[in-house]
């Protein structure tokens, strides 16, 4: 598989009661095919809220009703890079996004990361956001070595900061 160039075409997701902010690296080729975020049936995010939060979510509209309904922003790090399939390790050409869109207009209180790369893309581009920054596990099946126990054990600060 080559790598190409590709532009982050699934806008953010919140509104202006978001209190916080949960951001990937970049969508996946199956999350761009169905334009919207965590689209790859084996990808964890969408059972770990399910579990968090004992909701089913089947549905695009769904997903996207309960982030809006829960104060949660969705978004990726990435505006634009050089990627090879869906591999966070080749990922080049970085342009990020530009998050002041979202934490100039919701009042995030806290972001969190998916994900190591996004973490790291996130340091080197947005280091200067003064809100609190907590990265967790990835929960792309690339991470296959952690569990969903697990995962929802580590994402549940998500519940906490919502509610605090």
């Amino acid at each position: 598989m080559e790598r190409e160039a590709q532009v982050h075409t699934i806008g953010s997701l919140f509104t202006e009661n978001s209190k916080i902010l949960i951001l990937g690296s970049f969508p996946s080729v199956k999350s761009r095919e169905v334009n919207f975020f965590y689209g790859h049936k084996q990808n964890r995010f969408w059972p770990v809220m399910e579990r968090l939060f004992n909701v089913s979510l089947p549905t695009i509209d769904d997903r996207r009703a309960f982030i809006l309904s829960h104060d949660i922003a969705l978004w990726d790090v990435i505006g634009s890079c050089t990627i090879e399939g869906s591999g966070d390790q080749s990922i080049r050409d970085v342009v990020p996004n530009d998050l002041t869109l979202i934490t100039s207009s919701a009042p995030i209180r806290h972001i969190f990361i998916n994900g190591g790369k996004a973490y790291q893309l996130y340091k080197k581009y947005d280091r200067d956001i003064p809100i609190p920054v907590t990265p967790l596990p990835s929960t792309s099946p690339a991470n296959a070595s952690c569990s969903l126990d697990r995962l929802v054990k580590e994402w549940s600060v998500i519940t906490q900061a919502l509610n605090a």
